[in-house]
C-alpha cells in the first residue's frame, strides 16, 4: 500500500514539537488557507468575470498597473491575517504596512499576485509571502517591524497556481513542497529537503532588455550564448515566463539560475523586484535548499531594507551559477580597464 503523505499541517505539528514556534506555525496554515481559496478563484477564472482588468495603478510600488484579481488577493490574503498572530502585514498592493494586532508577535510580508501580467494568458503565476519576528520593545515603532534584513525571516514560501498548485515553504529547517489535492483542499507533502540541482544549462533572463544591462551581465549572457563554440564549452536554453514564482518553481526542479538586473532604463537603475516581500522570501527558500541569491554582489539576506518597495536586483539559482555570475560583477571593473587582448572572456575564464 502507498504510504500516505505527510499533510501540511502534520508538518508543522512536527515542528512546532521539536521546539519551533507554534506563532509561525499558526500563520503558515493561516497562509496556506488563503492560498487555497485564492486557488480555487483562479480555476474559476474568466467565468466569474475579467480577472485581469485594470482597476487602479500601485502609485505606491512605483506604478505598476492593479489588476482585479491583484486588489482580491491582496484583500483574501489581508483579511485572513486577522486569524494569525500577525502585529503587520506590508502588502506589494498597499502603500504602508498594515497594523492588524500591535500585540502580536509576527510581521508578514506577501506579494499577493506574482506575475499578474499573466492572469489572462493561463501561465502560472503565485503569492510570495515572509514572516519576520516583531523586534523588541523599545527598538523601533511597529510599523517598521518589516525593516529587517532577510536573513532574521523566520519563515518564507511562495504558492504557484498553475495545473497544480503548490507550496513551496522553508521553516529555515530545509525547503519543502506541499501540493494541494483539490480533492479534500489539503496541501501534502510531494517533494522534501529539496536541493537545487548543479551544472545544468538552462537560465531565465528577459533579453529584450539586452542594451539596457549592465557590461557584467551582458559579458555573462554573451558567453552564454556562444554555447559549445564559446568560453563555457557547452549549449545553454533560454526560459522566460514572465512571472518569477513560475521560474522559481522550475529552478527548483531543474536547476539553473534567474536574473533580473538592475539596468539603465529609467526606474530601472536598481532594479525592479521588492526587496521585502519578493527578493528575500524566495532567498531564503534557495538557500535553504542548497542554491543562492545576491543582487550581483551582495547576498540577498544580508542587505538592510529602508522602504517596504524597495526595489533590488535579483539573481538567484543553483549555487554555482549564482557565485559565477556574482564574480563576472567583481571582474566587470577589470575588464573594463583592460587592453582589447586581456579582455577576451575565452582567455581567461573557465
Amino acid at each position: 500500500m502507498k504510504k500516505a503523505l505527510q499533510t501540511l499541517e502534520e508538518h508543522l505539528e512536527t515542528f512546532v514539537s521539536a521546539g519551533g514556534r507554534a506563532d509561525v506555525a499558526r500563520t503558515v496554515s493561516v497562509l496556506a488557507a488563503a492560498g487555497a481559496a485564492l486557488s480555487r478563484a483562479i480555476a474559476i477564472g474568466p467565468l466569474q468575470g475579467d480577472m485581469g482588468k485594470v482597476v487602479g495603478t500601485g502609485e505606491e510600488s512605483g506604478g505598476d498597473q492593479q489588476k482585479f484579481l491583484d486588489v482580491e488577493a491582496d484583500r483574501l490574503f489581508r483579511e485572513a491575517m486577522a486569524a494569525a498572530p500577525v502585529a503587520v502585514i506590508g502588502s506589494e498592493e498597499r502603500e504602508s504596512v498594515d497594523v492588524i494586532d500591535a500585540a502580536a508577535p509576527l510581521a508578514v510580508a506577501v506579494d499577493p499576485l506574482d506575475g499578474s501580467s499573466n492572469i489572462d494568458t493561463n501561465v502560472s503565476i503565485g503569492t510570495i509571502f515572509a514572516i519576520f519576528p516583531v523586534p523588541p520593545t523599545g527598538t523601533g515603532r511597529i510599523e517598521s517591524a518589516l525593516m529587517q534584513p532577510g536573513r532574521d525571516q523566520l519563515a518564507a514560501g511562495f504558492f504557484i497556481y498553475g495545473p497544480q498548485t503548490a507550496l513551496v515553504v522553508t521553516l529555515k529547517a530545509g525547503t519543502h513542497i506541499f501540493t494541494l489535492d483539490p480533492r479534500d483542499g489539503t496541501f501534502r507533502m510531494t517533494a522534501e529537503s529539496v536541493r537545487i540541482p548543479e551544472n545544468r544549462n538552462e537560465y531565465a533572463i528577459n533579453a529584450s532588455n539586452y542594451r539596457h544591462w549592465p557590461r557584467a551581465v551582458r559579458d555573462y549572457i554573451d558567453d552564454l550564448i556562444s554555447g559549445a563554440t564559446g568560453p563555457r564549452g557547452k549549449d545553454f536554453n533560454m526560459r522566460w515566463v514572465a512571472s518569477m514564482v513560475a521560474e522559481a518553481y522550475r529552478i527548483m526542479a531543474r536547476g539553473g539560475i534567474y536574473l533580473y538586473p538592475r539596468d539603465g532604463r529609467k526606474g530601472y537603475e536598481n532594479g525592479r523586484l521588492r526587496l521585502v516581500y519578493e527578493a528575500n522570501p524566495i532567498a531564503l527558500i534557495f538557500e535553504q535548499a542548497g542554491g543562492g541569491a545576491t543582487d550581483g554582489v551582495n547576498r540577498i539576506l544580508d542587505i538592510l531594507p529602508t522602504a517596504l518597495h524597495q526595489r533590488t536586483p535579483l539573481i538567484f539559482g543553483s549555487a554555482d551559477k549564482v557565485h559565477r555570475v556574482t564574480r563576472y560583477h567583481v571582474d566587470a571593473p577589470i575588464r573594463e580597464q583592460s587592453p582589447p587582448l586581456f579582455n577576451e572572456r575565452g582567455l581567461f575564464r573557465p
